[in-house]
C-alpha cells in the first residue's frame, strides 16, 4: 500500500504530501480510517494492486456521517477499471454503516479521478483556490461530495 502511496505522490496530482506518510503499523494506519472500509484488490501475482478506505472528516458528533475517500492504483494497474471497483466497494460500505455523504478532494489536473467521481454520483460542490502549497507552488482543488439517496 505503501508504495503505491508513493507512485502516487510521485505524479504530483495524487496528494499534497511529498512523502509517505502511511504509518509502518497496521494499527496505526487503521486508527485514522473507518477500518471496516479498507478494501483492497490485488493482481495476478498476490500483490496489492490497488488500494481505498473512508476516513472520518471529523470527530465532531454532527458529522458522523461524512467521510473522505483515499483511493489509490498502482501504476502498472491504472485504466483497467480497478478505481472503479474500489469506489463501488467504498459507496456499498458507506450505504452499509449509514455514512451519508462521501467527500473527495482532487486537483483540476487530474481527469482521470473526476471522470471516476463523477461517474459514480460525486458532483463537484466546491473550487479552492491556492488552499495549499506543494513544492513552493500554489494549488488549487475541487470538492466533490456524493450524497446518499437512502439515508435522509
Amino acid at each position: 500500500m505503501r508504495s503505491i502511496f508513493l507512485a502516487g505522490i510521485a505524479t504530483g496530482q495524487a496528494s499534497f504530501e511529498t512523502e509517505a506518510t502511511l504509518p509502518q503499523c497496521w494499527d496505526d494506519f487503521t486508527r485514522s480510517k473507518h477500518p471496516e472500509s479498507i478494501t483492497v484488490i490485488h493482481d495476478d501475482m498476490g500483490r496489492i494492486a490497488a488500494w481505498g478506505a473512508l476516513a472520518p472528516t471529523s470527530t465532531r458528533y454532527c458529522y458522523r456521517g461524512v467521510a473522505e475517500v483515499q483511493l489509490y492504483v498502482a501504476p502498472e494497474s491504472r485504466g483497467h477499471g480497478l478505481g472503479a471497483r474500489i469506489l463501488a466497494d467504498l459507496i456499498r460500505f458507506s450505504e452499509t454503516y449509514c455514512l451519508w455523504t462521501l467527500q473527495a478532494v482532487v486537483f483540476p489536473e487530474n481527469r482521470p479521478s473526476i471522470q471516476l467521481f463523477e461517474a459514480h454520483g460525486f458532483r463537484q460542490v466546491g473550487y479552492r483556490e491556492k488552499i495549499a502549497q506543494m513544492n513552493g507552488e500554489w494549488r488549487d482543488t475541487l470538492l466533490f461530495e456524493r450524497r446518499s439517496p437512502h439515508i435522509k
